[in-house]
């Protein structure tokens, strides 16, 4: 029935898929326990395997024959210039959202704790009001009781590091987001480009799909656990977590229409979102995998996920 339909309408219904895979492994925060590091790592070293299997047979490889029909020996021109602006696409998200996010502690933790569905009584550091009655209030506690004032500054640094902790959850949410638009493309991409080359076939591009639905899963529950870690509820985690794959259809859509109605770009959109995906995997998913000191294990969920998207791609072709 999918194979039937208009190569957008493909693209839109299985980037819908790709966030429900999100929305599915976000879910899993209802299961299981906080600490579940050791299946976490598994599963993020399992997405590497994936993604960076699927780059190669389901768009490098249509990139690479495409070009190699218009330009010969020259092929690998259009092909590495895609590849590198995808990467560095990725690489300059990632430069700017800390920029994004350098606020005032005392704003993020407002804009934080209306998320958690609590009162915010930290006073802003622009309130000169707030600050002068703080201070007459610890100078005058300290006269009484010298512990006072040590507990202030105690609670002053747990504040700082609230709204430091939360700087990086938000970060951790926008940066999965921002991850989430080149793999939305290249689902567009390879739905959009069926039957312009031999490689690029609907069973390559579906299961490009199915395995950045793959990758997705743990993504989604790298989000919801750190959150629910954080003290959120489970459910207000699931939904953040999920929250992150919300752009792949928009993306998804982008990226078909593109290759369709301007077919030049074709081997350029292949491989700059092979790029994106590949920087992806060694600059964020396999190092996060590695940092909880299960790195064998994760190494062994990349080679098992390679294997499966492998045998996927060449076995269907």
């Amino acid at each position: 029935m999918l194979r039937e339909l208009d190569p957008i309408i493909q693209s839109l219904v299985a980037s819908f898929f790709t966030w429900g895979v999100t929305a599915l492994g976000a879910a899993l925060v209802f299961i299981l326990p906080k600490n579940s590091k050791k299946f976490l790592d598994v599963s993020l070293g399992f997405a590497a395997g994936v993604m960076t299997a699927a780059s190669f047979w389901s768009l490098l490889a249509p990139s690479i024959e495409i070009s190699e029909q218009k330009f010969g020996r020259y092929a690998f021109i259009p092909v590495s210039i895609g590849f590198g602006l995808g990467a560095f696409f990725v690489h300059i998200a990632d430069r700017l959202l800390p920029s994004c996010l350098t606020m005032d502690n005392s704003v993020v933790k407002i804009l934080t704790d209306k998320m958690a569905g609590h009162d915010s009584t930290l006073p802003l550091q622009g309130d000169n009001d707030s600050k002068e009655q703080e201070t007459t209030y610890s100078i005058n506690n300290r006269k009484t009781d010298p512990l006072e004032g040590m507990n202030k500054e105690a609670a002053l640094i747990a504040e700082q590091n609230y709204a430091l902790s939360w700087r990086r959850i938000l970060l951790l949410i926008m940066a999965v987001t921002v991850h989430n638009i080149p793999e939305g493309m290249a689902v567009g991409v390879a739905f959009g480009s069926i039957g312009k080359t031999h490689a690029a076939t609907f069973e390559s591009a579906f299961n490009l799909a199915l395995g950045i639905g793959l990758q997705n899963f743990p993504e989604g529950l790298a989000v919801s656990l750190p959150l629910v870690g954080f003290g959120y509820s489970k459910f207000r985690a699931f939904l953040y977590g999920q929250m992150s794959g919300m752009v792949e259809p928009f993306a998804a859509l982008f990226g078909a229409a593109a290759v369709i109605f301007m077919e030049p770009v074709l081997p350029y959109a292949l491989s700059f979102a092979a790029g994106a995906m590949i920087f992806v995997v060694v600059d964020d998913i396999i190092p996060e995998a590695q940092q909880n000191g299960n790195g064998r294990l994760a190494s062994i969920g990349t080679i098992i996920g390679f294997i499966v998207m492998m045998a996927m791609d060449v076995g269907l072709h």
